[in-house]
C-alpha cells in the first residue's frame, strides 16, 4: 500500500506501440494501492484491464487499426490534434465531476494536458518515444512548420488553446515542452541528451514487471544461437522481406531462426519453411531476445530499447516516422548494421549477421549500454517519480 491513496487518471491513444511501454507503470501503480483510471479507446480495454486500471472509454479517431497513416507529416499532425478536439469533452465529461489527484499522458493525447491545465491539476507526460532538447526547435520543428499546410495547423491548434482556457497557449510549448515527463526509454537512444532538461525529464528506462512483464518462451535444446527477426505490430506486411531472410537465414548451420510477420501476411506467401526456422504472427518478443544472440528489427523504439536492454547486436531495417533515425543512432552506438529494406537482399543480411556476432567491439560495447540501461530504474523508479509529484 502506497502511502497516500490518490486517484491517478492516464489518458493515452489506442496505438500499441504507445500503450505497451507504460503498462507496468500504470501495474505498479494499482498495486501500490492507488486508484488508477485509464482513458483510451475500448480497442485497447483487455491491455489496460490487466493492470488492474479502471477504463474511462475515450473513442480515438486515429487510424490504428488500418494502419492507414498519410506520409505528409502536416497531415498526420492534423489528425492527432483532430482527435485531441474530438477527446476533451469526452474526458470532460468524465473528470470534471471525478478529478483526478494526478493526470499522466501520451505524448499524442493532447486533451489531457488541456484537461488538467483547466483544472489546474498536476500532469506528467510518459513517452514512448525520445523527448524534445534546448534547440529541438531549430533543430527539429522549424523545418516541419516550413512544409505545405503548417501555417494553418498551427494557427487551428492555437484557437484551440485559445477556446480551451488552458494555461500554455503557445503551440510548440504546449505540443512538444511538458511541464513534467518520465521517458520511458534507454537515455542512450536519445538525440542530443546533453541538451535535454533533466529538471523536467528524466530518462527510467524500459519499465518491466516483477516477472519482466513477458510471456514465455522455450530455446530449442539445440540451438547453438537464435535469431529473431520482427517488424514490430504496424509495418509488418512486408512478404518479400520475409523471402529474403528465409534465403538468408534458412539452414544456417547453427541457428534457429523466429520469424514474426505479424497479422497482415499470410505464412503461404513465403514459400517452403526450412526446418530451422519456426514462423509466428506473434511472439513475446522480450522473452525471445532474453534468449537470443541477434535481432532484426524494424528499429521502433521499443524493440531498439529492448535490443540495448537485453544486450542483443541488432540489423535495423527502419520502415517509418522515427525508426531511421533510430536505426542510426543504434549505428552510432556501436551495436548495429542498418539496412533499407530496398537493399534487404539475402546476402547483404546473411552478411551483416556474420559480421555483428564476430565483432568483439559490439559485444563490448553491448555490455556497458545493456548494464547502463537497468541502471535506470524502469517500473520502480518511475512509480516512486509519480508519487514524487503528488507530494
Amino acid at each position: 500500500m502506497s502511502r497516500r491513496r490518490s486517484h491517478i487518471a492516464m489518458v493515452g491513444i489506442p496505438a500499441v506501440s504507445h500503450v505497451l511501454p507504460s503498462l507496468e507503470v500504470i501495474r505498479e501503480l494499482v498495486a501500490r494501492g492507488h486508484r488508477v483510471t485509464y482513458a483510451n479507446d475500448p480497442a485497447v480495454a483487455d491491455l489496460i484491464a490487466a493492470t488492474g486500471a479502471e477504463l474511462v472509454p475515450c473513442t480515438s479517431t486515429l487510424p490504428v487499426a488500418d494502419n492507414d497513416w498519410p506520409d505528409d507529416p502536416i497531415a498526420a499532425m492534423g489528425l492527432f490534434l483532430d482527435d485531441a478536439i474530438q477527446a476533451l469533452p469526452q474526458l470532460r465529461a468524465a473528470y470534471d465531476r471525478d478529478r483526478a489527484d494526478l493526470y499522466l499522458y501520451d505524448i499524442g493525447a493532447y486533451a489531457a494536458r488541456a484537461l488538467a491545465e483547466t483544472q489546474n491539476r498536476p500532469v506528467m507526460q510518459l513517452s514512448p518515444t525520445f523527448v524534445a532538447w534546448k534547440s529541438y526547435e531549430q533543430d527539429v520543428a522549424v523545418h516541419l512548420w516550413q512544409l505545405p499546410g503548417a501555417d494553418a495547423y498551427r494557427a487551428r491548434f492555437a484557437r484551440w488553446l485559445a477556446e480551451c482556457g488552458v494555461s500554455t497557449t503557445d503551440v510548440d510549448a504546449f505540443s512538444g515542452r511538458p511541464a513534467r515527463a518520465l521517458a520511458l526509454i534507454p537515455r542512450a537512444m536519445q538525440p542530443h541528451a546533453d541538451q535535454v532538461d533533466t529538471d523536467v525529464v528524466t530518462f527510467v528506462g524500459r519499465c518491466l514487471g516483477a516477472s519482466g512483464g513477458r510471456d514465455a518462451w522455450t530455446r530449442p535444446a539445440d540451438a547453438e544461437n537464435v535469431l529473431l527477426i520482427s517488424l514490430g505490430s504496424a509495418y509488418t506486411r512486408q512478404p518479400e522481406f520475409y523471402r529474403q531472410c528465409l534465403a538468408a537465414y534458412g539452414n544456417l548451420p547453427g541457428w534457429h531462426v523466429v520469424l514474426q510477420i505479424g497479422r497482415h501476411t499470410d505464412p503461404r506467401e513465403l514459400g517452403d519453411i526450412p526446418p530451422n526456422v519456426e514462423v509466428r504472427s506473434w511472439v513475446p518478443q522480450l522473452a525471445v531476445l532474453e534468449q537470443a544472440d541477434a535481432f532484426v528489427t524494424h528499429a521502433g523504439m521499443g524493440g531498439s530499447s529492448e535490443g540495448l536492454f537485453t544486450g542483443v547486436p541488432m540489423i535495423a531495417v527502419p520502415q517509418a516516422a522515427e525508426q531511421f533515425s533510430n536505426a542510426d543512432r543504434l549505428v552510432e552506438l556501436g551495436v548495429a548494421r542498418r539496412i533499407d529494406t530496398s537493399d534487404a537482399t539475402a546476402e547483404a543480411l546473411r552478411t551483416a549477421l556474420g559480421e555483428l556476432v564476430a565483432d568483439a567491439e559490439v559485444s563490448r560495447r553491448l555490455a556497458l549500454l545493456r548494464a547502463d540501461a537497468r541502471a535506470e530504474g524502469g517500473t520502480t523508479r518511475a512509480a516512486d517519480l509519480v508519487e514524487d509529484v503528488l507530494g
